[in-house]
């Protein structure tokens, strides 16, 4: 690895102390104990853009992470990063993801105004820090000091978790390291060219509209000159998965030669001088032209996706049912399983309400709302 890479022996260790396992590094632990959690494997029925009852074939915030994973870990390994450490990263970034996609979190934010809000951020570090229970000794998945310190993408926590404030403190007066700034591109990669090809899917998006970006043309035009034989032959919706795997590539190639590129240029030689950066200068970024060109995706896909009518329909739903759930367990707080409601006093009610509520899948909040409510929303 290179020496600016996040080393194994500066993990920082952990919370709670472990003695090193024989086979596998720190990271390599961290990131198996976030696949391993309840809460990794409840975002496949957590929607990405489209509910999970939807269809078969679209993103989850699951599937979203393994991909944000596998586009990290090559990156960082181009980059002679670490890429255990980012890969670790790269799954847990979205753990704190409420039911219904980004209008979950908004409603319950809104609900959460006067308690200390709610961010999906802040949820997954304090996921990983205290609501999974899977050991004796302690709370949560007892990860490293440099893991949730890199999870912590704009330092902040709750004050309700009071053992992140030290790391959050440190995270606040340094920039992050390669590895999570690394992480925080490729989760925008992965997530404007796949919903591009969910909303294409879904037959939301169509291919005039597209044909009118000037970016959408040149790729298309490449990949017909790259298979003149083939890519005429073959259906529509081949045609758009390669097209789309061209631009992805081109944008992953763009970021770690830019990358590459403004390291030689700040003659960066370890950790420290990362850290001592300014914020401006640092070194994980893309060419200007595929920034801008990741800026018009973004706002395509908010203009003609995210704002279409259904998918907005299905979001406000979604936050209906957030609204209604937050209710009834403030009014009943026994309607909550007793290992929540037994949290209440040390964290409050409105804060295990949103614990319990964030960690919904789609399909049990439906669920819980028919059961409490004698409705269905369909």
């Amino acid at each position: 690895m290179a020496p600016w890479a996040m080393l194994h022996k500066d993990s920082g260790g952990r919370l709670y102390h472990q003695q090193p396992h024989e086979h596998r590094t720190c990271f390599q632990r961290d990131r198996d104990r976030i696949i391993h959690s309840k809460a990794f494997r409840r975002l496949g029925y957590k929607t990405q853009v489209f509910m999970n009852s939807a269809g078969d074939n679209y993103r989850t915030r699951l599937t979203h992470s393994l991909e944000v994973a596998q586009v990290a870990r090559s990156a960082a390994q181009a980059l002679n990063l670490n890429a255990d450490y980012a890969e670790a990263l790269a799954l847990a970034h979205d753990l704190g993801h409420t039911p219904f996609g980004h209008a979950g979190q908004e409603a319950l934010n809104h609900l959460m105004r006067d308690h200390g809000g709610f961010e999906h951020n802040r949820q997954s570090l304090r996921i990983v820090s205290s609501l999974e229970t899977r050991y004796l000794e302690f709370h949560g998945l007892n990860l490293t000091r440099s893991t949730l310190k890199g999870m912590m993408k704009h330092a902040q926590v709750y004050e309700c978790d009071p053992d992140l404030r030290p790391i959050c403190q440190q995270r606040s007066q340094e920039q992050p390291g390669l590895e999570a700034a690394l992480v925080d591109q490729c989760d925008r990669i992965a997530y404007v060219h796949h919903d591009l090809e969910d909303g294409l899917d879904a037959r939301i998006l169509n291919l005039d509209d597209l044909r009118g970006l000037d970016f959408w043309r040149t790729a298309w035009q490449d990949v017909l000159e790259q298979n003149p034989h083939t890519f005429q032959k073959v259906r529509s919706q081949v045609q758009i998965r390669s097209v789309i795997r061209y631009l992805m590539d081109h944008c992953i190639r763009d970021l770690q030669d830019t990358s590459s590129q403004n390291l030689r240029n700040l003659a960066i030689q370890n950790q420290a001088d990362l850290k001592a950066l300014k914020k401006s200068d640092y070194p994980v970024g893309y060419t200007s032209l595929m920034g801008e060109r990741i800026r018009v995706m973004q706002d395509f896909l908010y203009q003609r996706l995210y704002r279409f009518p259904a998918v907005m329909q299905m979001s406000r739903r979604g936050a209906r049912i957030i609204e209604t759930l937050f209710g009834e367990y403030a009014s009943l707080p026994a309607l909550m399983p007793s290992h929540f409601q037994i949290r209440i006093a040390a964290f409050g009610l409105e804060r295990v309400i949103a614990d319990y509520i964030s960690g919904m899948t789609d399909r049990f909040a439906l669920h819980e709302y028919s059961r409490l409510t004698g409705h269905r929303m369909l």
